[in-house]
């Protein structure tokens, strides 16, 4: 019999999952726990022995987040998720046998008449109310993306040749949080009357959505019902995969799904299709006509009046020395702000980052193309420099140089860095990625790896912001903090870091006078310390607000199997 269990309150709900037909192990995974309004099914990818691995480690880490109940739903699931994809793919770079490893995956967190979902791949989840069913994800396949669209029915897709097919996964590549491309996040109500389904492909692939409807009305009372009723008729259609369900009901969802008993069920519409209605664009009122009171006479004044204006301006600008140069650049004001684009691409301005530099003034924005720079960078204050495309612009230390510091931030440059890759390597050896003196510069979603000294180094009196970054793969610690510095560091991922010369090495470092606020960030598998220097008194509350270490290994409860 399959895996299951049920909980009345404050949700009812069951879970259960079964090997299939055709399949000697079990992939997939669940969670089902209604007290905390959490639901997961995950389906991993890869075969056998790694394909469960990445499910079994992923499972590991969405719950050592996700009952942690700190943070927005919102950030709560990108973190998750986030956490999961990393630890899945250092998991398949450490043994040969795992490599190519992942798995796809639905998170949906349903509290306070909210259902906050975080998908990747093409399991599915599924809502049903008044009788009908609707698909609220998408799938992240190229016959499910069609499908969404409305451009195949979903019979068709159903029997495509590239059904199983997808394009995005949980493991395959490195990810931080802040990575919309990756994690799609949906945010819908969810009433008393409503009943969520989470499954993975071995159900959706074998039986449409009106069928699953009809079992989900038809035994509404009971949660347990439903999953193994699920279960059997995705086996009865050919059990050509793994099949898990994982069902959740409103405390008022079974009176008036009794109703629907013997109704015929409509598929579910194409996603895309039922968000436009859902929208509510069509409703949306019309602009106003504007009725501006007066003559004709006040309006030929006001005419006359803004093109004397123009012509005074004009000559200002071309006849008198020095206006021309205070209006356009150099004595603009700052909320005259503009941005300069550097790169190698036809259009751009500046072919160094440099050379924008010497341009631009506080309030401006330096847009740097896809590419490789050479260090150092300097910021300077109240100027933004960012990456065009995330992570495409990398700085690199500069040819022969000794090991330095690749960014530097000289006190008072309040400036920000946002979406740059910062690496050194053997051939280019780099001291240090990001060192910031006494400042307040942002520091957002940079990749740092490869660091001889540090990854980040907060010079003492530094209250900067560190935020949403990967800091990875550095010999030396991964952030230094020293003392009477007072950085925010905030939803960062730090691994695989303070392993340099064979000898451990911590995550963050922090010196006697620091104190650094830590919050929402990923600190995992780096050396011997994660967080090195931290009083006693702060360690409950560094434990709490952030994931600090790897999480035990939970055993393994064997799949149950259904004919």
């Amino acid at each position: 019999m399959p895996d299951a269990g049920a909980e009345r309150s404050p949700l009812s709900a069951a879970a259960a999952t079964d090997t299939g037909l055709r399949r000697e192990n079990n992939e997939d995974r669940y969670l089902c726990d209604p007290g905390r309004g959490l639901f997961i099914v995950i389906d991993g990818v890869g075969g056998q022995a790694a394909g469960e691995r990445a499910a079994e480690a992923a499972l590991r880490m969405l719950r050592t987040r996700l009952e942690r109940e700190t943070g927005t739903p919102h950030d709560r699931i990108r973190e998750a998720i986030t956490l999961a994809n990393n630890e899945v793919l250092r998991l398949a770079r450490s043994e040969p046998e795992w490599t190519g490893m992942a798995c796809v995956l639905t998170v949906a967190l349903v509290r306070d008449g909210r259902l906050v979902v975080g998908h990747v791949g093409d399991t599915r989840l599924y809502v049903f109310r008044n009788g009908r069913v609707q698909k609220a994800t998408h799938d992240h396949s190229p016959i499910g993306e069609r499908e969404d669209r409305g451009e195949l029915g979903e019979l068709d897709a159903m029997r495509h040749p590239r059904r199983n097919e997808i394009y995005r996964d949980v493991g395959s590549e490195l990810h931080n949080p802040t990575d919309d491309r990756f994690i799609e996040i949906r945010d819908l109500p969810f009433d008393d009357d409503s009943a969520i389904l989470l499954c993975s492909d071995g159900l959706s692939d074998l039986v449409r959505s009106d069928a699953v409807a009809d079992i989900v009305y038809r035994q509404s009372e009971d949660p347990e019902r439903v999953v193994r009723s699920l279960i059997q008729a995705a086996n009865e259609a050919g059990g050509k995969d793994n099949i898990t369900a994982v069902f959740a009901a409103g405390s008022l969802f079974a009176d008036p799904a009794r109703r629907q008993r013997g109704v015929g069920h409509e598929p579910s519409p194409p996603v895309d299709e039922w968000e436009a209605a859902a929208d509510g664009r069509q409703n949306r009122p019309w602009l106003r006509r504007v009725h501006l009171p007066g003559s004709g006479a006040t309006i030929a004044a006001l005419a006359i009046g803004c093109a004397l204006g123009v012509g005074l301006a004009y000559l200002a600008l071309t006849h008198i020395d020095g206006v021309s140069e205070w209006a356009l650049d150099a004595s603009r004001p700052r909320a005259w702000s503009r941005t300069w684009d550097v790169g190698f691409e036809a259009g751009a301005e500046f072919a160094t980052i440099g050379e924008a530099l010497a341009c631009a003034r506080p309030g401006d924005t330096i847009r740097v193309g896809p590419g490789e720079y050479r260090a150092p960078l300097t910021l300077r204050a109240g100027i933004t420099i960012v990456s065009a495309t995330r992570h495409e612009a990398i700085i690199r230390p500069a040819f022969g140089a000794p090991p330095s510091a690749a960014v530097r931030v000289p006190a008072g440059a309040d400036g920000r860095l946002v979406g740059f890759r910062i690496s050194g390597d053997a051939d280019h050896p780099l001291g240090v990625g990001v060192r910031i003196g006494r400042n307040h510069a942002q520091i957002d979603d940079v990749e740092v790896s490869g660091a001889l000294q540090a990854g980040i180094v907060v010079e003492q009196g530094s209250w900067a912001v560190v935020r949403a970054s990967y800091v990875h793969d550095n010999l030396g610690p991964g952030i230094v903090v020293h003392g009477s510095a007072a950085p925010q560091l905030l939803h960062n991922v730090i691994t695989a870091n303070g392993r340099g010369g064979g000898q451990g090495g911590a995550a963050i470092e922090l010196g006697d006078a620091a104190n650094a606020l830590l919050f929402g960030n990923i600190v995992v598998g780096n050396g011997e310390d994660q967080v090195a220097g931290l009083p006693a008194s702060r360690r409950g509350e560094i434990a709490r607000d952030n994931i600090v270490g790897l999480p035990p290994v939970a055993p393994k409860r064997p799949a149950g199997q259904l004919r």
